[in-house]
């Protein structure tokens, strides 16, 4: 019974270990885990899919950009990265787990029985700088979920905008190709009545072959463009194919050059991760600093059969070796310098960016214009002059050619501004000022983007 009695304390102490100890969590754990439980009521609520919208043709760009956004793997991807380190805050800033020891001593027979319990501690401070270490790694992962949410919505949007104009490329040349089908018609009469060689059939048929080919390659190029619409709403190939919006939705944009760095500045993922790499290498060099403060360990052994009944123990670590010391310093002060030079860069490329997309915005709007209200009316009138002309034997068919691949060409220029326009002001909206789509998984953004670009509402 006595020999019970000294081993109770340890006993209990260990039962205690086995039943379960809880942390302290640090600010920035508790900051990143009510990030966490924001965006995963919006992704996962109770940690699973949420239903995803039904999409439909007469369905709104908003749905099929709730869609992919929930559907995507690259956004669950960087999801499930982000909340994996999170979880590891708490990993870091935790005690080590202590060890339950054991010893004895046996010659002919066991003389000696210790059963004991020792605790490593890291030095003063040690936990906290590390925890803070990984708040800030937590913070990249994030900015990474940012920027594959944004990109996922960047691709559909590109790909939409391509389907959409896609068809009317080929509306287009159908169009035109029932022009060429008149026009020959009007070459055969002329050449019925002896005012025109067979040539001029010949060539009105050569223009028609070549459209026709052309628009067999526009419908054939629109596989690839669908798998692309299809693969950026996360569908893999044995899913059925989902509708095309049949509605055209242009990015809303309020285009004013210093509310577009604004906006940039204070959302842009890749000046997000910059930024959160910088703050990781600032932790990183207050860690080092701590390389020079000892470790320590505790504990407490039982001896069973002699007397005295408890051994205290303990130990320290010795920081000895200064040139590592050092060297931890010196490469953290390294990568705090390369993560300032990295966020000036970004900043610099984000506002040469934003200069070049906001230049080719308004290029393309002054090209379309210039198609819509001059060339394109004025090259009509020009081909029905040149047809009349044509058929009262004024114009030969060369000129009436001409006129024709004008006024098709003219079409198809705009057709292609459009396209980049649209794709432009996407860009600008979300892979430059980093305005995601609205309902996206994401912590809401600061006022001056939504002022900027409002978003997509359902």
């Amino acid at each position: 019974m006595k020999r019970l009695r000294q081993l109770f304390w340890p006993g209990l102490a260990v039962a205690l270990l086995a039943a379960g100890c809880r942390g302290v969590p640090t600010a920035g754990e508790l900051a990143a885990r009510r990030d966490l439980a924001a965006v995963a009521d919006k992704y996962r609520p109770g940690q699973s899919r949420p239903a995803l919208p039904p999409l439909a043709p007469d369905a709104g760009l908003s749905d099929f950009l709730a869609y992919a956004l929930l559907n995507s793997p690259n956004v669950e991807a960087a999801y499930d990265d982000w909340a994996a380190s999170v979880e590891q805050i708490t990993v870091e800033r935790s005690l080590p787990d202590p060890k339950l020891t054991f010893q004895a001593y046996i010659q002919n027979d066991l003389t000696s029985l210790m059963p004991g319990l020792m605790q490593d501690l890291p030095g003063p401070g040690k936990l906290p700088v590390a925890a803070r270490v990984a708040a800030a790694e937590s913070q990249t992962k994030y900015a990474a979920l940012e920027t594959a949410v944004l990109q996922t919505a960047f691709e559909v949007k590109s790909a939409y905008y391509n389907l959409h104009f896609l068809d009317e490329r080929i509306r287009i040349n159908r169009q035109t190709l029932g022009l060429l089908a008149d026009l020959e018609t009007a070459a055969r009469a002329q050449n019925e009545v002896g005012k025109v060689t067979l040539q001029d059939v010949y060539r009105a048929q050569i223009e028609r072959d070549q459209l026709t080919t052309a628009i067999t390659n526009l419908e054939d190029s629109r596989q690839p463009m669908f798998a692309q619409f299809k693969a950026a709403l996360g569908m893999t190939h044995d899913q059925p194919d989902p509708p095309v919006p049949a509605k055209f939705e242009s990015t809303p944009l309020d285009l004013n050059a210093d509310d577009l760095l604004a906006a940039a500045f204070a959302r842009n993922p890749r000046l997000k991760t910059a930024e959160a790499e910088f703050q990781l290498a600032e932790a990183s060099i207050a860690q080092a600093r701590k390389s020079n403060v000892p470790d320590f360990s505790a504990g407490l052994q039982a001896e069973v059969y002699t007397p005295p009944f408890y051994w205290p123990q303990a130990s320290m670590t010795l920081p000895v070796w200064r040139d590592k010391i050092a060297a931890q310093l010196a490469a953290a002060q390294a990568g705090k310098r390369a993560a300032q030079a990295r966020l000036t860069a970004e900043q610099i490329g984000i506002t040469v960016e934003l200069a070049l997309r906001t230049y080719d915005y308004r290029e393309s709007t002054r090209n379309l214009a210039l198609l819509e209200t001059r060339l394109i009316p004025k090259a009509r009138q020009s081909l029905e002059i040149a047809r009349a002309g044509y058929l009262s034997g004024q114009v030969d068919f060369f000129n009436l050619m001409d006129a024709e691949r004008a006024w098709l060409s003219f079409q198809l220029q705009d057709v292609e501004e459009q396209t980049r326009r649209e794709i432009t002001l996407a860009d600008l909206s979300l892979t430059i000022a980093g305005v995601a789509p609205a309902g996206a998984p994401l912590l809401p953004a600061p006022a001056v983007i939504s002022s900027t670009f409002p978003p997509h509402q359902p």
